[in-house]
């Protein structure tokens, strides 16, 4: 009789989970955001969260909290319920922060729950038209003749201008003086100037100049080849081995969500992601879609968090 009673318990439970999710949502879903209006990530972030809304017919509300590296928004979603209605939108800065931050509010692995990757988006090795060097070999030739001596700009110390170019130095074996700058105008100033040798620039922030013929572009940092730029190579095709890097893009709750509501907005966000006016708006921002499961997701989080700590260790950066 017991045993019946308990199955029978078991069985309300999983119906009741099962509607929920069926039912998911029936009200707003908050998505929090931890960068400024205007950003790629709020650009994608909004692009999702109107497609996602006008499929479950309801709002999905946008809010910025920018600040502190993205953390400020991630830690309050880590004090949300897991409901599935209060949602993180963040960067790869979401891997980057562990190895940045001596102390963050909240545990990356611990009090999240990952729920699927959006978008990716390479950098560009880019150089000035007046620069000798054309390829990434001519360019691994020339630091390794002249270790230290050639300068590389970045959009400051800890992004992912500068861990690309960490990162890429760490591939090659070579010695690049890094110069960290305000932001992407003032390093391509510069890189046109001729005061500068390189720059790994962010591809929507490259292509004006590259199209504009005021940069050449020399590589791409992602493992395969951009829409975008289809006749300039990756870094790995060019020679360099394991020193690829994008700027990615996904969503996250906090910890303990259900199971079932996890599976429904990954399902749901890779159904947006697979409609062609989508893609073709990811692709106007030079970005790939990305499709994972949210177990697959959380296993390249872990990954980009081990490979962000390694590269800012061997860089020298001291976490804030």
């Amino acid at each position: 009789m017991h045993a019946t009673r308990r199955t029978f318990a078991i069985a309300l439970l999983l119906a009741a989970a099962q509607a929920g999710a069926q039912n998911y949502p029936d009200r707003p879903v908050r998505m929090l955001i931890g960068f400024t209006p205007g950003t790629a990530t709020d650009i994608i972030a909004r692009v999702l969260g109107q497609k996602l809304g006008d499929g479950w017919g309801q709002n999905v509300v946008a809010e910025n909290r920018p600040g502190a590296g993205s953390t400020i928004a991630a830690g309050i979603v880590t004090k949300a319920a897991p409901d599935g209605y209060t949602l993180l939108f963040n960067s790869s800065a979401q891997a980057v922060n562990p190895a940045l931050y001596a102390k963050l509010p909240y545990d990356t692995l611990k009090d999240f729950t990952p729920i699927a990757p959006v978008a990716e988006q390479p950098n560009v090795l880019v150089v000035g038209l007046g620069s000798p060097i054309k390829t990434v070999a001519e360019l691994v030739a020339a630091a390794k003749a002249k270790p230290g001596q050639l300068n590389f700009g970045s959009a400051g110390t800890g992004t992912g201008t500068h861990l690309n170019l960490e990162k890429f130095k760490l591939a090659a074996g070579i010695d690049l003086s890094h110069i960290p700058y305000k932001g992407t105008p003032e390093v391509a100033t510069d890189l046109i100037g001729g005061r500068i040798d390189g720059y790994f620039a962010p591809i929507a922030a490259a292509l004006p100049f590259v199209q504009g013929g005021k940069l050449r572009a020399v590589a791409v940092s992602t493992a395969k080849r951009s829409a975008q730029l289809p006749n300039v190579p990756t870094t790995t095709e060019a020679g360099v081995a394991n020193a690829e890097f994008a700027l990615w893009f996904g969503v996250w709750g906090p910890a303990g969500m259900p199971a079932n509501i996890v599976d429904k907005l990954s399902k749901d966000i890779g159904r947006v992601l697979a409609a062609a006016d989508v893609r073709e708006q990811l692709a106007k921002l030079g970005s790939d879609a990305m499709n994972m499961t949210p177990q697959a997701f959380n296993q390249f989080v872990r990954k980009e968090i081990d490979d962000y700590t390694r590269i800012v260790k061997a860089a020298g950066i001291k976490p804030q």
